[in-house]
């Protein structure tokens, strides 16, 4: 009797959200912003995650939510922005640009500020989807830099062609001498 094929593939991910730059601060994972030339906010927050599916329709995303303390000591957005998780196999470095809601009205910038209540999502969706986004007022606010290291498992075997390794310049650490992958 044969053995059937696949009829699964699996999408495993590992990494970190490495640092920020260009945020003011952040309590998502606590950090203050580093002293020196170039200023950044580091995390080295673990990302650690397994996917089963049948179909590659709605890939995954990281969707990032960075919170932060205004001067009256309110917790407000930060930023929010979203990468997909990378297609093919190996380890990736992805910037992604943060952007917060705006108020639309001088009055309503002023009313927020005054009440600690900035304009935020209450879906973490929103931030995925494209789809009505085209309508609300955002402000650039920084970049943060993620890692990502992906192993695939029958996907070529599904029909998938996942191409060659996307490191975008990024490469591992240095075997020690004498070992060979």
């Amino acid at each position: 009797m044969a053995a059937a094929g696949p009829s699964v593939f699996l999408l495993m991910v590992n990494g970190q959200v490495e640092s920020a730059q260009g945020l003011e601060e952040g309590i998502s994972q606590i950090t203050s912003k580093s002293q020196g030339v170039r200023p950044a906010l580091v995390w080295n927050f673990p990302i650690d995650v397994t996917f089963k599916s049948t179909n590659p329709f709605g890939w995954p995303q990281i969707v990032l939510s960075v919170y932060g303390p205004d001067v009256f000591g309110n917790d407000v957005v930060r930023g929010y922005g979203a990468v997909h998780v990378p297609f093919s196999p190996g380890r990736h470095k992805r910037t992604i640009p943060m952007f917060v809601p705006e108020s639309t009205s001088t009055l309503q910038k002023f009313t927020s500020w005054f009440m600690g209540r900035r304009p935020e999502y209450t879906d973490p969706k929103v931030v995925a989807q494209g789809e009505g986004r085209e309508v609300t007022r955002v402000r650039s606010q920084g970049f943060v830099t993620l890692f990502f290291n992906v192993v695939t498992k029958d996907l070529r075997k599904l029909g998938y062609d996942t191409g060659p390794a996307d490191t975008q310049g990024v490469s591992g650490p240095d075997l020690p001498q004498g070992l060979v992958q």
